[in-house]
């Protein structure tokens, strides 16, 4: 266990999780499922590109809260712009061969 609750080193690789982010229009609070992947005790949220609300979310407004299994943080998040490390995440996330070598637009949280 990490001083978060949660086991960042357990063998699970890949779960879901749910992202909250503050809506850059709104201002709103917005939660959305997805699939995330922890490597070295980070999450990283990713997408094949970038249109979508939560990750355009995410970067105007980069305090976010992430729910694991039940258990809420807090966490700052940012663009990965290391293309090796984007391509590791995607390779975790899927075990699709043709997916998971696909271009991703990668979001990482590091936790308060």
């Amino acid at each position: 266990m990490t001083r978060l609750g949660f086991d960042m080193k357990s063998n699970e690789i890949r779960f879901k999780a749910i992202l909250e982010t503050k809506g850059r229009k709104t201002g709103e609070n917005h939660r959305v499922e997805l699939l995330v992947v922890r490597y070295n005790e980070k999450v990283y949220f990713s997408r094949r590109n970038a249109n979508s609300d939560w990750l355009k979310n995410a970067i105007e407004n980069p305090s976010v809260r992430v729910e694991i299994e039940g258990e809420s943080f807090t966490g700052k998040a940012a663009l990965v712009r290391d293309d090796l490390l984007c391509k590791k995440i995607s390779q975790l996330k899927y075990d699709d061969e043709k997916r998971a070598n696909e271009p991703r637009v990668v979001l990482e949280v590091s936790f308060d």
